[in-house]
């Protein structure tokens, strides 16, 4: 699995970005999909995950404020993210989990590129 990010950017507080992850290759093998962040010096937190069904998970920090949809038709997971705070500013990486590649079928991870999101106060 293969993952391409694209957004992301500089926005002012109170504004609004979408991110968005496009995936290939073994895309039937994807179970969940998700976007997470990180900052320097910190370890890579959880913002955001949707299973195939449907079923989402947020971090308490952006509940209410940012929203994950998947197309499965089209392969893409977003990320809706508004009323952004200057502590949102990370580099934002999508993530694709499922029993695909050379561990099938056990589950492994797939990570995009990473895209920055940078908040002014």
């Amino acid at each position: 699995v293969q993952l391409q990010a694209s957004g992301g950017g500089l926005v002012q507080a109170g504004g609004s970005l979408r991110l968005s992850c496009a995936a290939s290759g073994s895309v039937d093998s994807i179970d969940t999909v998700g976007w997470y962040r990180q900052t320097p010096g910190k370890q890579r937190e959880m913002v955001a995950t949707i299973s195939r069904s449907g079923l989402t998970n947020y971090a308490a920090s952006v509940k209410g404020r940012f929203t994950i949809s998947r197309d499965n038709t089209k392969n893409t997971v977003s990320l809706q993210m508004n009323s952004l705070k200057s502590e949102d500013t990370a580099v934002y990486y999508c993530n694709a989990r499922g029993p695909f590649g050379s561990k099938a079928p056990w589950y492994s991870d797939a990570w995009g590129q990473g895209t920055q999101v940078t908040v002014s106060s």
